[in-house]
Parts: structure tokens; C-alpha cells; sequence
């Protein structure tokens, strides 16, 4: 019997509209005068973030594989670069599924002198760019983190107890064991966001959630009028999150605290140290400009032009044929 993995998983027509749609973009950007960079994929540090898992090598020194350029990144920001994108490969051990693959694309890029509303604004038309020839778009919608709990949940999420949370979760058939103790409020909201409000959220074109929790910052600023919110964004389209995009955090000391909660966290999860990335701390200090910058994974934005219904239709190959 012949074995048929050796073949693509993605039609030949789907790795076309692929190149076609990495030309619009570096098109695009030229168009900007954003400059298009190339940085290492293999590093000394890692992510401390503890919802995203490194891949490690087994050699005597570890490095890593990088779940995202942002790091090196900012380091060409703060050294003088300018506006910068990237298109790369990049790697994080999570579960694989119709809309997961250990190796994705992302496009990254970084804007200085541009808020955060700004890059909204140009996220939204570089994706109706790509997909208009592909996928009729109807009018943007944005939600703050607050509204959408508001809407879709019931509940104001800053301001409603974590019982209250819990509650809201049965109200929306959800049953799940989970500690009702305020330490477990991300994870009641994390919850909620993704089993209630992003599946309600409006389909047929590009929306926006803006102004998370600051306890959900990431790598973001915290909002100067309102420090419980993080300015921060992600981007959904028919129930896909393609992207993810902050006023960017430029302050060393607050950035130095944060690696330290992460670790922290990740050692109460019982989850692998990772070593801080030194390099990102003293390019801040050095001093990187204020700016915005956003993910947004190309993969899932070639599912929505195929309306391919699993993510190996827009792969050349699957991890399982890699």
C-alpha cells in the first residue's frame, strides 16, 4: 500500500493565493515606507508568558524557537529602525486542531508615533485589503472589553465578583470546576470571552475588541485615564481571532515586573522556567520610541479566503506530513 503522506495538504491553487497574498502585503508596507526585517528564530529566552509553551532544544545550552519576532523586534525599534514588519515562521506547542498548528505565519509589525486606535485603523484596511477579492466584508465593528461583557455576557467584568462570574457561566450552560477566589478572575473571563462572546460576536466582517483588563496587559501600556484597563486589542472575523496588538509597553522597570509575575505564575502552575529575555530590558532602558504593534497570523486569515474549514487546507504541509 503506498503511502500517501509525502503529498501537500493544501491545494497547489491555495499556495498560490498564499504568494499572491505575501505580495499584497510587502506591497502595501512599501507603499508605508515600512522597512521589512528578518530577525533569528532560534534564541537564548523564550516567552514567560503562561498561556504560550516554548519549543526547546536538547542541546547541553538550551535555546529556543520563537513564538513570535517581538522581542528582537523592538530591539531594531529602540536601536533606530523606524516602522518595521516581519513575515516568519513561528513555533508554540499547543494543542493541534482545525485552527492550531505548532509552526504557523505571522506578520508582525511595530508603528512609532502611532496609537493605538491609528493601528486599529490600518489593521482593519490591510485585512480588507487581502480579502476583498475573496470574502464580502461588511462594516467594521468595535467593542470594548467592557461593552462586549456587557452585551454578550451580562456582566460588567471589572466590577462583578468572581461568584458572579461563575454564575454567568451556568446561566450560559457552562459547567465547569474552577475556585470562585478572586486569584481565579482571568480565567473566569478568559472563559466567558471564549465560549460566550466570541462566538456571539457579529459575523460578516472585521471586529474589534479594544481596552482589556489591565491584568491582561501582555506587553501592552496601561490606559493613562483608566489604569484597570490594558490598551490593547484583538481582531475576530467570523469567529477566527487573527490578530492581537498593544500601545506598546516601553517602560524597562514595568516590563522587568511583568517577566517576574509571569515566571512566577508559571512556577505555581507547575510549568517550565523560562530565562527573561535580557536583551529586551536593556534595549528599553536604552529607550525604544512610543509606538503600536500587532500579530496577526496569516494562516488563519488564508483559511478565510479559502473558507477552508480546517487549517491544513491553507498549509503547503500539516505538522503530521512535516
Amino acid at each position: 500500500m503506498s503511502d500517501s503522506n509525502w503529498l501537500p495538504t493544501a491545494a497547489l491553487s491555495a499556495l498560490q493565493l498564499r504568494a499572491d497574498i505575501l505580495a499584497q502585503i510587502r506591497e502595501f508596507f512599501a507603499h508605508r515606507s515600512v522597512l521589512e526585517v528578518e530577525t533569528p528564530i532560534l534564541s537564548h529566552s523564550g516567552t514567560t508568558d503562561p498561556h504560550i509553551e516554548s519549543f526547546r532544544t536538547a542541546e547541553e545550552e538550551t535555546r529556543y524557537l520563537h513564538t513570535s519576532p517581538e522581542f528582537a523586534m523592538k530591539r531594531l525599534l529602540a536601536a533606530g529602525s523606524g516602522s518595521i514588519y516581519q513575515i516568519c515562521k513561528v513555533f508554540r506547542q499547543e494543542e493541534e486542531g482545525a485552527r492550531h498548528n505548532p509552526e504557523f505565519t505571522m506578520l508582525e509589525w511595530y508603528r512609532p508615533e502611532m496609537d493605538m486606535e491609528g493601528l486599529i485603523n490600518e489593521v482593519d484596511e490591510l485585512v480588507r485589503l487581502l480579502l476583498q477579492a475573496h470574502l464580502p466584508l461588511a462594516n467594521t465593528r468595535r467593542f470594548s472589553y467592557i461593552e462586549a461583557f456587557a452585551q454578550f455576557v451580562g456582566v460588567h467584568p471589572l466590577k462583578a465578583e468572581v461568584s458572579q462570574l461563575a454564575a454567568a457561566a451556568l446561566q450560559h450552560d457552562i459547567h465547569i470546576e474552577m475556585s470562585s477566589d478572586e486569584s481565579e478572575r482571568d480565567n473566569w473571563l478568559d472563559l466567558l470571552m471564549a465560549l460566550v462572546v466570541e462566538p456571539a460576536l457579529p459575523r460578516g466582517g472585521p471586529v474589534f475588541i479594544y481596552n482589556y483588563p489591565a491584568s491582561q496587559a501582555s506587553l501592552a501600556k496601561l490606559d493613562q485615564t483608566d489604569p484597570r484597563l490594558a490598551r490593547r486589542f484583538e481582531l475576530y472575523l467570523d469567529g477566527l481571532e487573527l490578530a492581537n496588538g498593544f500601545d506598546e509597553l516601553t517602560d524597562a522597570d514595568e516590563q522587568a515586573r511583568r517577566f517576574a509575575h509571569d515566571r512566577q505564575t508559571r512556577k505555581k502552575n507547575g510549568q517550565p522556567d523560562v530565562p527573561v529575555d535580557h536583551h529586551l530590558i536593556a534595549a528599553l532602558e536604552h529607550g525604544m520610541p512610543t509606538c503600536s504593534g500587532v500579530a496577526l497570523g496569516l494562516d488563519r486569515l488564508l483559511m478565510l479566503a479559502l473558507k477552508a474549514k480546517h487549517i491544513d487546507e491553507a498549509l503547503a504541509f500539516s505538522s503530521e506530513r512535516a
